[in-house]
């Protein structure tokens, strides 16, 4: 065996394959495919081979379309049934509308159909309970197996040295990088290596040090005896009851998400650990797990009650805590992950290789990942007890509907601010966010009427209170906890030269400065949205969102790395508390408590004393109102809030949640990173010219055009009860034209306010189809309120 290649591939199942394709489309040669025992001998093999692809997630759903084009060109055994989602409750047919609003915005064929037309398409199906269905005629099925082999075919045809039979038994890593692969048939010395495991991609990353949060689960399906004549029968899905069919010769393939799963411990501490012989192989029967969806199966399929069985198959899955895929670049430089499929890597494995190989080849994907970067998983998901509760969760939820606001509970409390025992005992309603627990409301500031509760799923878990605390940040002041905002300091000689470079932004200003702006890519796609305080010659502070910090931590230590820098990139988010006082009262608030002067600008902070605590403030807001973010050492935090709370209450002071802060953010033009602005979205397109500062270099400065076609508006609807929530359809004189980025209800401009990018000036008009209908609204111009 060579000892040595650019690109060692591990594992030879569906996703190695494709990934060693798609490399060679992009030219390279030098890949080295490795298998521990045949190919598709890990999960592969026994997959369902459905193949579905709208998603709520856009990029996922683009890269799901890719996997059709592709599947269509392979022999393989692609077979282009088209496909049928059920509707047994009105709540069900509610998101079937949304989906088919979010297809269109796809140029995705799915369409509403009568019950009366399921049947036609799937004869053997029982329409009793039905209300109503969905039907994508570019769904379809295909051999798992084949669809393994044919893509490793081309791929050797590009170049790729497939080597089956190799274990790997290690990955050296020197300095932060990886540097080879140890095998027993020999090392092999190498550039990158992509850790394509499957269930084994646990066990692959500890050996680079790296940890990725996936948990083997069993899932089980049944392959039934031939029972009918039909042919091409469509997939069919019932979700309410957890259940899904291909056909399978002239029988049936059924499966479903039970609600009592089991993860495969295999009997190791470990809950992600896989034994060394386990090749090719299933996990035994377990007949009474399955037993709920068996039942399921008959009320939709009731011939599945009489039917012969010709085998169960169970064979373990690998699931992320999140049910998303587990892709990127990791934090060892060169060791990437494409692995975590979640029974759904057949539909998006033609997709999977192809950003992995752009990812690889390039640099950056085309698309924006965020939500399969293995980097938005943090430092807690190191622990396997932590990751399987949050996997079990969304397992045995796989199908339900998630409405707006959904939280989950699995491994909840873990991360709390200071005051998180205040807010409890002040009735506050927490969300979750990478760990975090964050105040989404306080039930306290509920008030009698439903006059302004959003109709639809809008509505489902709103409450009264996100409005009152609304309105008390506009007249008065709102006290907001913000201790999960993420928090990084660069520091270092060289840590001024390095934010220049990253920032679109100059940052590199006074000391006490504080900067927005956007770290961007090579393309011009906004990658980081974040402020930066000066807060020393060699010293700043980058805040960021809860949920984006590895992600930003990671990009600013690539471009370090990249650059040669030596600049100091260190996570302090436990570090410190992070208080907003915002509203026309909060000069009285704040004044009352400090002996110091708040004389100092927006955009640039201050040390000062509050109350007996030493605080950095903050004069920004994301509200709109005058205030400041009030930063200190943790352990002074229960102190501050307190101190703040009590001089607040003379002047209507409210605690409010970040149900009120994205409200008063829409009304404002704020935007928000993973919504409104991402890698696939410029500066100038998003209406964040004024940070771009051209008289210096910076990453993308080359690729942006100042002057796109399209830009990021704002729209408001005629119904003020229609909630557009994000990836609804935009239609511009009846042609769609964009989607939704992120929308919801204006307390003080009474809107429902949804934002687009669009090639439309103000005073347009548009049409959002929000849950099925059509609602009129017009590009105005932002802010709302002023």
């Amino acid at each position: 065996m060579s000892d040595s290649a650019r690109i060692v591939i591990i594992g030879g199942g569906v996703g190695g394959a494709s990934v060693a394709y798609h490399l060679t489309q992009l030219g390279e040669r030098d890949v080295v495919l490795l298998e521990r025992d045949e190919l598709t001998s890990g999960s592969t093999f026994h997959s369902a081979g459905l193949v579905g692809q709208l998603r709520a997630d856009p990029t996922l759903t683009r890269m799901n379309q890719y996997s059709v084009e592709l599947y269509r060109t392979l022999d393989a055994g692609w077979t282009e049934c088209g496909g049928i989602k059920l509707a047994s409750t009105p709540e069900r047919m509610a998101e079937i509308r949304r989906q088919i609003g979010w297809a269109r915005t796809f140029d995705l064929p799915l369409e509403e159909i009568s019950v009366a037309e399921a049947v036609e398409l799937f004869p053997l199906m029982d329409p009793e309970g039905v209300v109503g269905a969905a039907y994508l005629p570019t769904d379809g099925q295909i051999d798992p197996s084949q669809l393994c082999y044919a893509l490793a075919s081309r791929a050797r045809e590009g170049g790729v040295t497939v080597r089956t039979r190799t274990r790997v038994l290690g990955v050296t890593v020197e300095r932060g990088r990886v540097t080879g692969v140890r095998t027993d048939q020999g090392d092999i010395a190498c550039e990158i290596v992509v850790n394509c495991g499957g269930m084994f991609a646990a066990e692959i990353g500890r050996m680079a040090g790296v940890r990725v949060p996936i948990v083997p689960m069993s899932h089980q399906y049944v392959v039934s005896d031939a029972f009918h004549d039909h042919t091409g029968l469509p997939t069919l899905r019932d979700p309410d009851l957890l259940v899904y069919y291909r056909q399978e010769v002239q029988g049936l393939v059924m499966g479903g998400y039970e609600r009592n799963c089991a993860p495969w411990t295999a009997g190791h501490d470990s809950y992600d650990a896989v034994p060394a012989d386990f090749n090719g192989r299933l996990l035994p029967e377990d007949w009474p797990r399955f037993e709920e969806i068996s039942d399921n199966s008959r009320i939709r399929v009731p011939a599945m009650a009489d039917v012969g069985i010709r085998k169960l198959i169970n064979g373990p899955e690998a699931f992320t805590p999140d049910n998303e895929f587990c892709l990127g670049e990791t934090e060892v430089a060169g060791f990437f992950v494409a692995a975590g499929f979640c029974a759904h890597g057949i539909a998006g494995a033609g997709g999977i290789g192809k950003v992995m190989a752009e990812w690889i080849v390039e640099g950056e994907p085309s698309m924006d990942l965020w939500h399969m970067d293995v980097r938005r998983f943090g430092r807690h998901y190191r622990s396997p007890a932590y990751t399987i509760k949050r996997a079990v969760e969304n397992y045995e939820t796989y199908y339900d509907i998630r409405y707006p606001g959904h939280e989950r509970s699995a491994g909840r409390p873990l991360r709390v601010s200071p005051a998180y025992g205040w807010h409890a005992a002040n009735g506050a309603v927490f969300g979750e966010k990478s760990g975090w627990e964050r105040v989404n409301y306080y039930a306290a500031n509920e008030h009698p009427g439903e006059e302004e509760r959003p109709g639809g799923w809008a509505g489902r878990l709103w409450s009264s209170a996100i409005g009152a605390e609304h309105r008390a940040t506009r007249t008065a002041a709102g006290l907001f906890d913000e201790s999960s905002f993420a928090k990084i300091e660069v520091t270092g000689p060289d840590a001024a030269a390095l934010l220049e470079w990253v920032c679109d932004n100059r940052v590199a200003r006074d000391v006490g400065a504080v900067t927005y702006t956007q770290a961007l890519n090579r393309r011009g796609g906004i990658e980081c949205d974040f402020t930066v305080t000066r807060r020393g010659e060699e010293e700043f502070l980058v805040v960021t969102g809860t949920a984006f910090g590895a992600h930003d931590l990671g990009w600013l230590r690539k471009q370090a790395a990249s650059t040669g820098s030596k600049a100091r990139i260190a996570d302090v988010t436990g570090q410190y508390a992070c208080f907003a006082l915002w509203g026309p009262r909060a000069r009285d608030v704040l004044g009352g408590l400090t002996p110091d002067p708040l004389d100092f600008p927006f955009m640039s902070a201050r040390e000062l004393t509050v109350g007996d605590v030493p605080v950095l403030a903050l004069r920004v807001t994301f509200v709109g109102e005058h205030g400041w973010e009030l930063y200190c050492s943790s352990e002074y935090g229960l102190g501050l809030w307190q101190t703040l709370w009590r001089a607040g209450e003379p002047y209507g002071l409210v605690a409010g949640g970040y149900r009120a802060i994205d409200s008063l953010r829409l009304e404002k033009g704020y935007r928000v990173w993973g919504a409104d602005l991402g890698p696939e979205t410029t500066p100038y397109e998003a209406g964040l010219g004024f940070c771009v500062k051209n008289d210096k270099d910076f990453l993308g400065r080359d690729a942006l055009d100042p002057a796109p076609a399209r830009r990021l508006r704002c729209l408001t609807l005629s119904d003020p009860r229609a909630i557009a929530l994000g990836n609804e359809p935009v239609r511009v004189d009846g042609r769609v034209r964009a989607r939704v980025t992120s929308g919801g209800y204006g307390y003080t401009a009474r809107e429902s306010i949804a934002y687009a990018y669009l090639e439309a000036e103000p005073g347009t008009p548009v049409e959002v189809e929000v849950e099925g209908r059509w609602v009129p609204g017009t590009v105005v111009k932002s802010p709302l309120v002023p």
